[in-house]
């Protein structure tokens, strides 16, 4: 019988070298600051559309993601610029395509929520909900049949997991024992709708169990149980067991797109869970842990800010798709 509870993690929390922490960190950072300068780049009328913000996120893109081989997988949802980040994205090309840019991964044809880089294996992602679970099994299934020392993690939101291609995904998975680790960042919110009205993250996790595999929840703000837990799945998955769920518990500061005026939370809900903040639980952990100086942390944090400015500058000087490539990439008859 598998058992789905929240845990604090499932192995011996990984020592991190300094150099490893670093780049984790430095990869929040970025995470945090690509967030707040699309938001500012949108307010300025640069970006066309919508997005979707992840800040307050940020453990388990990085956490998650950092379990990982260069040569493995993800597919993401239509919350995933911090995804891509972890995924190891040039922040230049990132920042291009969010802009529409020709020279962005997509040619700017994808946006804010179809960012994908297929030579670092990040599958991008659509704006279904859920539209990503079918195409995991289909990508789990093609690893499997070419024998591929190869996982995928398939990343998707609370809401999620009330659609039918959820259901149908999961069992699919385990029926073909596909080496899918299924993340579900549970960030308390379908829109405005709160996942405590109809689950628990323990209850997301349990559903695992109902398919025949296994699941956990954790604390998904907590850098290090993301990453205990997900080694475990990971490790499940490559090693031919077949799918793994975990439910990382966490919260978006921001509401569900620019377009959502926030009205169904109250202000001291979101500042609760900001005292929760992910980088800065981390910061302390690896201070207390005597990894990190406060010092070098500032640093990093710098840093990363820096890269992302660099990033933006990159971005507004790059051109525009011309009009008569506007059927380029198009491949419907």
């Amino acid at each position: 019988m598998v058992k789905a509870m929240m845990v604090k993690s499932e192995v011996e929390s990984m020592t991190l070298k300094k150099e490893e922490a670093a780049n984790l960190l430095l990869q929040m950072y970025e995470v945090r600051a690509f967030e707040e300068q699309a938001e500012k780049s949108y307010m300025a009328g640069k970006i066309h559309g919508t997005m979707h913000l992840s800040i307050g996120q940020e453990a388990s893109a990085v956490g998650s993601i950092s379990t990982l081989k260069p040569t493995d997988y993800i597919l993401g949802h239509h919350r995933g610029h911090g995804l891509c980040i972890a995924k190891g994205a040039d922040l230049n090309l990132m920042m291009s395509e969010f802009y529409g840019k020709e020279n962005g991964y997509c040619r700017g044809r994808g946006g804010s929520m179809h960012i994908a880089d297929m030579e670092g294996r990040n599958l991008g992602a659509n704006g279904v909900v859920g539209g990503g679970l079918p195409m995991a099994v289909g990508v789990g299934l093609g690893l499997k049949h070419y024998k591929k020392d190869e996982v995928l993690l398939c990343f998707f939101g609370d809401g999620a997991a009330s659609t039918g291609a959820f259901h149908e995904s999961m069992i699919l998975s385990h029926l073909y024992n596909v080496p899918v680790v299924w993340i579900c960042e549970n960030n308390q919110y379908a829109m405005s709708f709160p996942s405590e009205k109809w689950t628990t993250s323990e209850m997301l996790a349990a559903r695992a169990e109902l398919y025949g595999f296994p699941g956990v929840a954790v604390d998904g703000n907590d850098l290090i149980a993301v990453q205990d837990a997900v080694q475990v799945a990971v490790e499940h998955a490559r090693s031919g067991k077949g799918p793994y769920m975990v439910v990382n518990n966490t919260y978006r500061w921001r509401g569900h797109s620019k377009s959502d005026r926030n009205r169904y939370r109250t202000a001291e809900e979101i500042d609760e869970w900001k005292s929760k903040d992910p980088i800065l639980r981390f910061r302390k952990y690896l201070a207390d842990n005597k990894i990190m100086s406060e010092k070098k942390a500032d640093e990093i944090k710098v840093q990363a800010y820096a890269n992302i400015e660099s990033a933006r500058q990159f971005a507004e000087a790059s051109p525009e798709p011309a009009l008569e490539t506007i059927e380029e990439g198009v491949y419907a008859p």
